[in-house]
C-alpha cells in the first residue's frame, strides 16, 4: 500500500543520554538554569544523539522547489517565472540560504519537485519534477493523489540521503510563487481559522493584496468543503509539491531518528500537517524562528512550539533555520566544553 509508511511511529529517544545531560548540567560551573533555553537544547540533543556530550557539526539542508496553480489569481506580486530562476540562484550560490549553507558548511540539494518552466540539468539540483506546477486550488484539487504521493515520498527520499550522508540535523526549505497563499489556505482548514487571519503579505502584497488573496483562500475553503481530521485530503486539495514534499521529509526524518529544524511558516504549515498525520513526528522538531508572516505564531500555539529568534524573517529557503544553527552548536559547545564544579574546584551552592 503506497504511503503506509507515513503512520509508522518516529523512534524513541535515549532516555539514558538525557538523564546523563541533565545530571551533567546540574554539576556545571554555574548556577543552575543560567543559561536558560540554551541547557533544554543540549539535553535535547543528547537525547537525539544518544551521547551524554552532543555536538552539531553536519547539517543537511533540502530545499524544495515547486509552482503552484493558484497563482493564476493574483496572489503574490511576483510572476511563476521566479520559482525556476531562485532554482538556478540556488545552484549558483547567488541565494540567501546557499550563502548561509556553505557558511555553516552544511550539504545543500534543490529537489526540483515541478516548476512551471524546465530547467537545465545544474549542480546540485535534482530533477524529480511530478508536473508542470500544482492545479489551481481555486477551482480544483491542487494535486491528484498520485501526485501528492510522488511529492510525500521525494520528501522521504531526502530524509533518507541525509541519513546516509551522516547528518545529525535536517532541514528543508522551500520555493515556491505563492505558496504562502497555499500554506495560509491549509493552516485554516486544519485550524478552523479564517482566511482574513492567518493571509499575510506574502512577498509584499499590500492591504489591498492581502485582502483578496483572503477572498481567494475563503472561495477555496468553501469550494473543497474540507475535514480537518483529514490531514492528507487537505494537503492534496490545498498544497503545493514543496510542502508536501516538507511533510513527507519531516515524516521520515522523526522515524530516522533525525531531527529537524523548521524553518519559517510554509515550513511550519508542512510541519503541521505531519504533525496531524503522525502525532510522534513531533518531539523530533525544534521550530527555527516566529517568521514575520501573519499566521506563523497561530501554527506555532497549534503545534505547542516555542520559536528559539525573532528577527521578523519572512524570506523562507530554510533561511531562518540556518540562521538557528550557530544558536544549537553553541548550546552543544557549552554543555559539552565547561567544567564541572569538581573539576574547576569551585565551591558549589549549599
Amino acid at each position: 500500500m503506497q504511503g503506509i509508511w507515513l503512520t509508522h511511529p518516529a523512534a524513541t529517544f535515549n532516555e539514558t543520554a538525557r538523564t546523563s545531560a541533565l545530571n551533567r548540567q546540574g554539576q556545571l560551573t554555574k548556577p543552575p538554569g543560567a543559561l536558560g533555553k540554551l541547557e533544554d537544547i543540549a539535553v535535547q540533543f543528547a537525547a537525539f544523539q544518544g551521547v551524554e556530550k552532543p555536538n552539531l557539526q553536519r547539517i543537511h539542508i533540502s530545499i524544495f522547489a515547486a509552482d503552484h496553480g493558484v497563482a493564476e489569481e493574483n496572489v503574490s506580486l511576483f510572476p511563476q517565472a521566479v520559482t525556476a530562476e531562485m532554482v538556478r540562484n540556488f545552484a549558483r550560490g547567488g541565494a540567501a540560504i546557499s550563502v548561509l549553507a556553505q557558511h555553516l558548511n552544511a550539504e545543500l540539494e534543490v529537489i526540483n519537485l515541478g516548476t512551471v518552466s524546465v530547467v537545465e540539468p545544474l549542480k546540485n539540483v535534482r530533477d524529480e519534477r511530478i508536473a508542470a506546477g500544482s492545479a489551481n486550488f481555486a477551482k480544483t484539487a491542487a494535486m491528484t493523489e498520485s501526485q501528492c504521493q510522488q511529492a510525500l515520498q521525494a520528501g522521504r527520499n531526502a530524509a533518507l540521503r541525509a541519513q546516509k550522508n551522516g547528518a545529525q540535523l535536517f532541514i528543508g526549505g522551500e520555493m515556491g510563487i505563492a505558496n504562502t497563499t497555499s500554506a495560509s489556505a491549509i493552516a485554516c482548514a486544519l485550524l478552523a481559522e479564517s482566511p482574513q487571519n492567518l493571509a499575510g503579505r506574502g512577498t509584499g502584497l499590500d492591504a489591498a493584496g492581502v485582502s483578496h488573496k483572503a477572498q481567494i483562500i475563503a472561495a477555496a475553503l468553501a469550494l473543497h468543503a474540507l475535514d480537518a481530521q483529514q490531514p492528507k485530503e487537505v494537503l492534496r486539495c490545498l498544497g503545493g509539491f514543496e510542502i508536501a514534499g516538507l511533510a513527507g521529509a519531516y515524516i521520515a526524518a522523526a522515524q530516522l531518528g533525525l531531527p529537524v529544524l523548521v524553518d519559517g511558516f510554509i515550513s511550519s504549515v508542512a510541519a503541521l500537517v505531519a504533525v496531524r498525520i503522525n502525532p510522534s513526528v513531533r518531539d523530533w522538531l525544534l521550530f527555527a524562528h516566529t517568521s514575520a508572516e501573519a499566521g506563523h505564531q497561530r501554527v506555532l500555539t497549534a503545534l505547542n512550539a516555542e520559536a528559539l529568534l525573532q528577527l521578523g524573517m519572512r524570506l523562507g529557503e530554510g533561511s531562518g533555520a540556518a540562521v538557528a544553527v550557530p544558536l544549537i552548536q553553541l548550546a552543544c559547545t557549552l554543555h559539552s566544553g565547561m567544567a564541572t564544579f569538581a573539576e574547576a574546584g569551585v565551591s558549589e551552592q549549599h
